[in-house]
C-alpha cells in the first residue's frame, strides 16, 4: 500500500512533527478563505458587512464542522485498517464512507437552503443587515459539497501519512480566493455576493482537484467493484466514530451558534468586534488542533498495529510539543491583540478594536486549556471511544454557554462575561478528561499515562 508515512516505525518526535506540519500549514491556510474575506469587506464594504460575514461565518462553521467530523471519524477507521495492513477494508470502508457522508452532505445543503429565513431569525440578526446576511449565506451554501469533497479525500489520504498533498490544493485554492476576493469586491462591486462567490469557486478546485488527484496517483486506494459492497460490521464501525466525532464536532459548534446569538444582541460594533477576533483566535490556536488530529492519527494507526507502548511514549512528546506552543502563541497573541485586530478595521475603528482586544487576551491567556483538550479529543477518537470526546465536548460548551449567559446579565462584566466563560469551559472538560485517563490507566492500563 502506498502511503507517505507510516507512523507506526521510526522515530516518533520526528514523525509527529513531520506530519503535523503540512497538516497545520493545510489548516492555517483554510482559515484563509474566511480571514481574506473579512479582510476585503472589512476594509472596502463597511462595518454593517463585516458584521453579516462575521455572523454567517459561525453559522458556516457550524455546518462545516459537521462533515469534517464525519471524514474525521471515517479517517480513524482508515488509520487502523492501515495499521492492520488490510487493503481490502480499507477500500470497502472508502466505499461506504464516501456514499454516506456524501448522502448527508446532500441533504444538508437542501435543508439550510430551505430554512434560511429561520436561521436569520435564530441567530439574532439584527434588522439593518438581514439583508447583506441572507445575500453572502444564499451564496456561501452553494460550497457545502466541495466541503465534502475536500476534507473526505485530506482526511483519506492524511489517514495513510500523507498530510503534504492537501496542503498543496489548499494552498492554490487560497491564493485564487483571495485574487478573485479582491476582483469581485472592489473593481467589479459585487459587495458580499462576490466575496461568497470568491469562496465558493476556489473550494470547488480544491475538492474536486484533490478528488481526482487520489484516484489518479494512489491506486492502492481506489475502489474496485469488489470492494462495492455494504459490511453491516464496517459500516457500524463507520457509523460510531463517524457519528461520535460529528456529534463531537457540531455540539461544540453549535455551542458556538449559540454564543453568537448572544453576541449579536450586544449590537453591531461588538458583532464586527467579534467577528475578526473569534477568526484571529481561531488562527491562532489551529495548530494545537491540528497537531491533535495529528496525534490522533498516530495513535489511530498505532492501536491498529497493536503497539501500546509506542503510544505512551508518543503522549508524552505531545503533551511537551502542545505546552511549548501553547505559552509561545498565547503570549504573543496577548501582546499583539491591538495590533491583530487593526489589521482587519484600520485604526479609526477604536471601539471594534478594544472590544476584540478584550476578547483576545482572555483566551489567549489560556490557550493551554485547549490545547490539552484537542489531545484528549484525538486521543480518545483514536482507540475507538469517540463518546468519551463528546461527553468532554458538553463539558466544556455547556459550561461556556452557560456561564456566557449568566455572566453576561451582571452589569458589572457585560459582553466580558462571555470572553470569560470560555476558559472556564476548556478547564472543566479538562479536568474530567485527566479524571477519565487515570480511571482507565487503573482499570485496563490505558496507554496514555506513562506508567509510574
Amino acid at each position: 500500500m502506498l502511503a507517505k508515512r507510516d507512523l507506526t516505525q521510526g522515530s516518533i518526535p520526528r514523525g509527529l512533527i513531520a506530519f503535523a506540519l503540512p497538516l497545520i500549514l493545510g489548516n492555517l491556510l483554510q482559515q484563509l478563505y474566511n480571514l481574506a474575506d473579512t479582510w476585503v469587506v472589512g476594509r472596502f464594504i463597511g462595518e454593517g458587512a463585516l458584521a453579516a460575514v462575521g455572523a454567517s461565518y459561525t453559522l458556516m462553521t457550524f455546518l462545516t464542522s459537521i462533515l469534517l467530523g464525519l471524514c474525521m471519524g471515517s479517517s480513524v477507521y482508515f488509520s487502523i485498517q492501515f495499521g492492520r495492513r488490510d487493503p481490502a477494508r480499507l477500500r470497502n470502508g472508502i466505499f461506504q464512507a464516501f456514499l454516506l457522508i456524501g448522502a448527508i452532505t446532500l441533504a444538508l445543503n437542501l435543508a439550510v437552503y430551505l430554512a434560511i429565513e429561520p436561521i436569520l431569525v435564530f441567530l439574532r440578526i439584527p434588522g439593518d443587515i438581514t439583508g447583506l446576511t441572507r445575500t453572502y449565506l444564499l451564496w456561501v451554501f452553494g460550497g457545502i459539497f466541495a466541503t465534502f469533497l475536500y476534507n473526505f479525500f485530506a482526511n483519506l489520504l492524511r489517514s495513510v501519512g500523507n498530510s503534504a498533498t492537501p496542503l498543496l490544493f489548499l494552498g492554490i485554492s487560497v491564493v485564487l480566493n483571495i485574487g478573485l476576493d479582491l476582483l469581485f469586491v472592489v473593481p467589479l462591486d459585487m459587495g458580499v455576493q462576490g466575496a461568497a462567490l470568491a469562496t465558493v469557486l476556489s473550494q470547488y478546485l480544491a475538492g474536486v482537484g484533490l478528488a481526482l488527484y487520489t484516484w489518479k496517483a494512489f491506486p492502492a486506494l481506489r475502489v474496485g467493484r469488489e470492494d462495492r459492497y455494504w459490511s453491516r460490521a464496517a459500516l457500524g464501525q463507520l457509523l460510531s466514530l463517524s457519528g461520535f466525532t460529528c456529534l463531537q464536532q457540531s455540539v461544540m459548534n453549535f455551542g458556538i451558534l449559540l454564543v453568537q446569538g448572544l453576541v449579536n444582541s450586544f449590537g453591531t460594533t461588538v458583532m464586527a468586534a467579534f467577528s475578526v477576533a473569534v477568526k484571529i483566535d481561531t488562527l491562532a490556536y489551529m495548530p494545537v488542533q491540528d497537531f491533535g488530529n495529528a496525534f490522533s492519527t498516530f495513535v489511530a494507526q498505532n492501536f491498529g498495529a497493536q503497539k501500546r507502548e509506542r503510544i505512551r511514549r508518543g503522549a508524552r512528546w505531545a503533551v511537551f510539543w502542545v505546552v511549548v506552543f501553547c505559552l509561545a502563541i498565547g503570549g504573543a497573541v496577548c501582546l499583539l491583540a491591538p495590533r491583530l485586530m487593526a489589521v482587519f478595521v484600520g485604526p479609526e475603528a477604536a471601539e471594534v478594536i478594544a472590544v476584540g482586544t478584550g476578547y483576545l487576551r482572555i483566551e489567549g491567556a489560556f490557550y493551554l486549556g485547549i490545547g490539552v483538550l484537542f489531545l484528549l479529543y484525538g486521543y480518545f477518537r483514536a482507540v475507538n471511544r469517540p463518546g468519551v470526546s463528546v461527553v468532554l465536548t458538553v463539558c466544556s460548551l455547556g459550561t461556556r454557554v452557560a456561564l456566557a449567559y449568566a455572566l453576561s446579565a451582571l452589569p458589572a462584566l457585560g459582553v466580558t462575561g462571555i470572553w470569560m466563560a470560555i476558559p472556564i469551559g476548556w478547564g472543566l472538560a479538562d479536568l474530567v478528561g485527566v479524571l477519565l485517563w487515570r480511571r482507565e490507566d487503573r482499570r485496563a492500563g490505558s496507554p496514555l499515562l506513562p506508567e509510574s
